[in-house]
């Protein structure tokens, strides 16, 4: 089936299992905050696992040391990725809403930088692309903003890739601006109806792959497919448990079906069946 149209499909089927059901929707939203957060952080090469993410959350001891940032960066991030559940459905999003958001994730980590957009000779570089010019910064985002508002039409796979894409091109900060790109995906999707989306740190490499697919031709598909992939593994996991589905790892589906355990992997990795990754496991509703 055509993504596009697979999106359609499990939107309507999660709006008619969800009537009713806001207690259930706020507690899967709850316990993905540190998955939120460990994938984020790990993409930007924090040290962090998942289990030490959810002790930090958590307020648990850890085993091992853990340098102040790291700890701030975990903290900062799962306030801001908690935060917009309920302000992306209040606010639009504007150049307000994006420096708040930033002020929160840099606080006690770079407070020089929070909340601001680069100045005069504040320029960075993005593997081999110098992102813009300081002075270029506001007319460039105020630009990506107008643009992805007036595609109303337009599918939200396409709307919210080319919407990043071109965020982490222009960087408008010093620091923070993959972990708050990834955070605006999720305001915009919340906005417009959309269940909020996790990019994997072991999609990584393709997620690189990505932004030197637009450095070098301004195409989205690589984008696409990875938002694509990230939406309905989002949708398959909240429909399972808005069914009321046993769930259980693929591993146990395969042996109670008595079918290929690799058959079933390759299909969920390619999301052509309803399963969805949680806390690094493959599962599914059986």
């Amino acid at each position: 089936m055509n993504i596009y149209k697979k999106i359609v499909d499990l939107r309507e089927c999660f709006y008619k299992t969800s009537s009713g059901k806001q207690s259930l929707l706020s507690l899967i939203s709850e316990t993905e905050v540190a998955e939120h957060v460990y994938n984020s952080n790990a993409i930007e090469n924090s040290t962090l696992t998942l289990a030490e993410t959810e002790k930090i959350l958590q307020q648990i001891d850890l085993d091992r040391y853990i340098s102040e940032r790291e700890i701030f960066e975990a903290k900062n991030l799962a306030r801001v990725v908690s935060y917009i559940e309920n302000k992306s459905k209040e606010h639009e999003l504007d150049f307000e809403i994006i420096l708040s958001l930033h002020k929160m994730l840099l606080s006690n980590i770079r407070d020089d930088a929070a909340g601001r957009f680069r100045k005069e000779k504040e320029w960075v570089r993005v593997g081999n692309h110098i992102a813009s010019s300081p002075d270029e910064i506001e007319e460039r985002l105020e630009k990506m903003l107008i643009e992805y508002n007036s595609k109303n039409n337009q599918n939200i796979i396409k709307k919210i890739a080319l919407f990043h894409l071109t965020f982490e091109n222009i960087h408008p900060f010093i620091d923070g601006n993959g972990r708050i790109g990834r955070v605006l995906n999720n305001y915009l999707l919340l906005r417009d109806g959309y269940v909020p989306i996790n990019i994997k740190f072991i999609d990584r490499k393709l997620y690189y792959e990505a932004f030197e697919e637009f450095d070098r031709s301004r195409a989205t598909g690589i984008m696409e497919e990875i938002v694509g992939k990230a939406l309905t593994n989002s949708y398959h996991k909240r429909i399972a448990y808005l069914e009321g589905k046993r769930i259980i790892t693929l591993v146990e589906y395969a042996k109670e079906k008595r079918i290929s355990h690799s058959n079933l992997l390759n299909k969920a990795k390619r999301q052509t069946i309803e399963a969805f990754l949680e806390k690094g496991i493959w599962k599914i509703g059986a």
